[in-house]
């Protein structure tokens, strides 16, 4: 028992301050996901992801309330949640993209990204994250066209 937790201490120490940070929003995601499910108040979890955009600075705050547009149009069967403290977008509870603001973990962009469950296999390798600076409107149709595709 002692190995466990001297190896749990040793990963804990490894993590950055906004690794610990995003793993601490994960639990209580999963936390209030669970209270909603047990009191049959199962919400979209789109005021959650609303909130998490509120809080941003410019210029990730536009950018994020842009992409949260166009993925609802894009993709409406898509759901709104949180992920490691981030809008994310679901299918059958499983994130599909994300938007990962740079204030986050402290970089020079924000990024759009996609995980396994997108459907974006383009022979044996494909881009699934786009740092983004700005959204252009040639930007904003490529999102579009990516999240379509990532729900095809």
């Amino acid at each position: 028992m002692k190995d466990k937790r001297k190896s749990t201490r040793s990963a804990a120490a490894t993590l950055t301050d906004g690794e610990l940070a995003a793993m601490k929003e994960t639990i209580r995601e999963r936390r209030v996901a669970a209270r909603r499910r047990t009191s049959g108040d199962e919400a979209d979890g789109e005021s959650d992801v609303l909130a998490k955009i509120a809080e941003m600075a410019e210029p990730d705050r536009a950018m994020a309330e842009r992409i949260h547009a166009i993925v609802k149009a894009s993709a409406p069967a898509l759901s709104p949640r949180t992920w490691y403290g981030m809008p994310a977008y679901a299918k059958d509870g499983k994130v599909v993209c994300f938007f990962q603001s740079g204030q986050k973990f402290k970089t020079r962009y924000a990024t759009f990204g996609f995980q396994d469950k997108a459907n974006l296999d383009e022979g044996a390798m494909w881009p699934v994250a786009f740092a983004l600076t700005k959204l252009t409107a040639a930007d904003e149709a490529r999102i579009s066209a990516l999240v379509r595709k990532a729900v095809s």
